[in-house]
């Protein structure tokens, strides 16, 4: 009898960053590692990853990592955990190439290179399991699901997924591998929630094709679709609609020219023709009725990229009169505010929107009929919802509970939680660390909350800045303070307040000096505290107060 634990690093009551692990025995095998995208809140972090603790402190159980499918949500935090453990890697080739993309832009994982490439006829044995795939229907070819088999059943995840009866071969679900892992006997599985809260049918990709080919060859002036850039399906249908319409296609940015340019020679995105693609410094030989720009922004997140089209602080390309911008991807529920806000900068710069959810209900997720099937098919014994903030997952549970999947049988986890399966029963056991690693530039997780939180107040009520010169020995103040601020108040319209802060700060420091326990900490701290009080009560404002105090020693000539 196997010992099977099963541990969510991220991806659960949340959307991204997807990191499941799954423990048999002595052997670990981690499921998709990727990253989320910050919250408004999360100033100025680029990105957010699982915490990789507990893999490292298991380290030398780790048998690989298997990933689901190229988008950053499965692949995206890799190279920040091979940096820390040097493990091979699993996917389809197209998964593989894009991984690659992400693992050698980064300076301390380029020379990794334990890469192996699978399809849905690989079986890859271990100690006491066997890990095969089987291929699933999302908007990126060479999606997969996972299943490990044990000695109890097979446990199962199906990474993102959806069914579309139309789809073309390279996007097809092999339905009979389903059928076979789910009469093998499915221990339990791990099935993506996304759209779980949805009872509306999806449009098929061909409707979304033809969708997207009227909306480009009805409009008469420039065209810049958003799009993300790994979303290889949506990319070729704004390719075959520019095509028919007789348009020239801009890319922009070197991540989406690095996915395309891969997508295209491993023959998973096919140009209609070869003068298609041009590059920017070419746009200027052809009308805007002629011109379509695909922008997807850094990291492929298209929606800030149009902010600064918009308000005219992107590196090449301005909203003009005339422009209509084309939203090909469906924002999450969490983006609507910052989409509602994008679409005002839009027409406030003269262009005009429109949503390719505005017609259609599209998704690359499955809805719930689509849930119920997968879960028919494989019929676990016990389940557990991945992928999705909480309201998804119970909803999710819910639907397992309609097939006949019975409550104590499904876990709704958070980030650490430990499910373990023994003694024929699995059940949750506890806890580990998990949690969100903020990356910042160089920085990865030198962020806290405390950092954060001084960029929230910095954002809103700025900063107050008291510099004082002092000499220690002759206890006295060498120059007065002086009072900077930026972000607080207008200067000239509050000398007063400037004036009575500046004596606020003289009057503590020079009892400061009088006092012979003399201390730096708690100078700078009396002037914080009284500060923050005096100018609260004058503004109603919090502002980041900065003492500097600097030393002198005057010598006697």
């Amino acid at each position: 009898m196997s010992h099977i634990k099963i541990v969510p690093l991220g991806g659960v009551r949340e959307n991204g960053k997807n990191n499941y692990v799954v423990e048999v025995g002595q052997e670990i095998f981690v499921l998709d590692c990727g990253l989320k995208y910050p919250e408004d809140s999360q100033l100025g972090i680029d990105m957010v990853i699982p915490d990789f603790s507990y893999l490292d402190e298991n380290k030398d159980k780790i048998a690989g990592v298997f990933l689901s499918h190229g988008h950053a949500d499965a692949i995206g935090a890799l190279p920040y955990l091979l940096e820390k453990i040097s493990v091979p890697v699993f996917g389809t080739e197209l998964t593989i190439e894009l991984a690659k993309l992400n693992v050698k832009n980064y300076p301390p994982t380029k020379n990794f290179k334990d890469y192996h490439i699978i399809d849905e006829q690989t079986e890859i044995d271990f100690a006491d399991s066997t890990v095969s795939f089987f291929r699933t229907t999302h908007t990126i070819p060479e999606s997969i699901g996972i299943s490990i088999k044990t000695v109890e059943g097979n446990i199962v995840y199906t990474g993102d997924f959806k069914f579309d009866q139309s789809a073309v071969p390279m996007y097809q679900t092999n339905f009979s591998r389903l059928a076979e892992i789910g009469n093998e006997g499915v221990l339990v599985l791990l099935s993506s929630s996304s759209n779980a809260e949805s009872n509306i049918q999806t449009a098929s990709e061909r409707q979304i094709a033809e969708e997207v080919y009227d909306t480009v060859r009805y409009w008469d002036g420039r065209i810049i679709v958003a799009s993300v850039a790994n979303n290889i399906q949506r990319i070729q249908e704004v390719l075959d609609a520019a095509h028919k319409s007789h348009r020239k296609v801009v890319l922009t940015g070197h991540d989406l020219e690095q996915v395309v340019k891969t997508a295209i020679r491993l023959e998973k995105l096919e140009l209609p023709n070869d003068k298609l693609i041009i590059n920017e410094r070419q746009m200027k030989k052809h009308r805007p009725e002629e011109l379509l720009i695909l922008e997807t922004g850094r990291m492929g997140e298209p929606i800030k990229s149009l902010q600064r089209m918009a308000s005219r602080r992107h590196r090449s390309i301005n909203i003009q009169e005339g422009d209509l911008i084309y939203i090909t991807t469906t924002p999450s529920i969490a983006m609507e505010t910052i989409v509602a806000k994008t679409e005002d900068m839009v027409y406030r710069a003269g262009g005009v929107v429109k949503t390719i959810s505005d017609n259609l209900q599209v998704s690359g997720h499955g809805n719930q009929n689509d849930l119920k099937l997968m879960m028919n098919l494989l019929k676990p014994k016990y389940f557990i919802p991945v992928q999705g903030e909480y309201r998804v997952l119970a909803a999710h549970a819910d639907l397992a509970h309609e097939i006949g999947i019975p409550y104590q049988n499904i876990f709704i986890t958070s980030n650490g939680d430990i499910v373990e399966f023994e003694k024929g029963k699995m059940r949750m056991t506890g806890t580990t660390q998990a949690g969100n690693v903020l990356i910042d530039g160089l920085g990865i997780g030198d962020i806290g909350n405390i950092v954060l939180r001084d960029r929230k107040i910095l954002s809103e009520d700025g900063i107050f800045i008291a510099v004082v010169t002092i000499n220690r020995k002759q206890k006295k103040i060498v120059s007065k303070p002086r009072i900077t601020t930026r972000g607080f108040v207008y200067v000239k319209a509050s000398k007063d307040l400037m004036k009575e802060s500046a004596s606020m700060v003289e009057e503590i420091v020079t009892k400061s000096l009088d006092d012979k326990d003399f201390e730096w900490a708690k100078l700078k701290q009396d002037i914080r505290d009284q500060l923050h009080k005096y100018l609260f009560e004058q503004t109603k404002r919090r502002p980041v107060i900065l003492p500097v105090i600097m030393e002198v020693n005057q010598k006697k000539h």
